[in-house]
C-alpha cells in the first residue's frame, strides 16, 4: 500500500483542511488502523491520544467529514485530509475551525476572531 510510513512513525499528523474553501479545520492523529479505515469509509477517522483510542470524527456530535481527497508529504510522516465538513464546525468547542484565537506578535496576547457555529453544552449534552 502506497502512503504515509507507519513503521517509521506509527502515530502522524493528520490536518483536516475544508475541501471547498481551503481553510484549517484542525490538527489531529492517525495511526495505521484510522487510515485504512478512512481510506474504507471515506470518513474520517483518527487516533485520540487523549482517548488512547480510535475517534470517528462526529461520533457525538453528528459533524463527520467526508473525505475528498487524502494526501501525504515527502517524508511519508503526515497526512493532509481534505473534507466536506457536516455542520460547519469542525472544532469540539463550537467553530467552524480549531485555530479560531490568533495570536499578537510581538505581546503574544489572544484574541478570539470567529464565530461560534453550536453551542457545546447543547451538543455534548455533558
Amino acid at each position: 500500500m502506497d502512503g504515509p510510513d507507519f513503521e517509521k512513525t506509527p502515530l502522524i499528523p493528520a490536518i483536516a483542511q475544508d475541501a471547498a474553501s481551503g481553510k484549517v479545520l484542525m490538527l489531529a492523529y492517525m495511526n495505521e488502523e484510522a487510515y485504512v479505515e478512512t481510506l474504507a469509509t471515506r470518513r474520517a477517522c483518527y487516533f485520540s491520544r487523549s482517548r488512547g483510542r480510535l475517534w470517528r470524527k462526529g461520533e457525538e456530535s453528528g459533524h463527520v467529514q467526508h473525505v475528498k481527497q487524502l494526501f501525504y508529504d515527502c517524508d511519508a510522516d503526515t497526512v493532509l485530509v481534505k473534507v466536506d465538513q457536516v455542520g460547519g464546525a469542525a472544532c469540539h468547542e463550537g467553530y467552524e475551525s480549531c485555530f479560531f484565537r490568533e495570536i499578537e506578535l510581538g505581546t503574544g496576547a489572544s484574541r478570539i476572531v470567529a464565530e461560534r457555529v453550536f453551542d457545546p453544552a447543547e451538543v455534548y449534552k455533558r
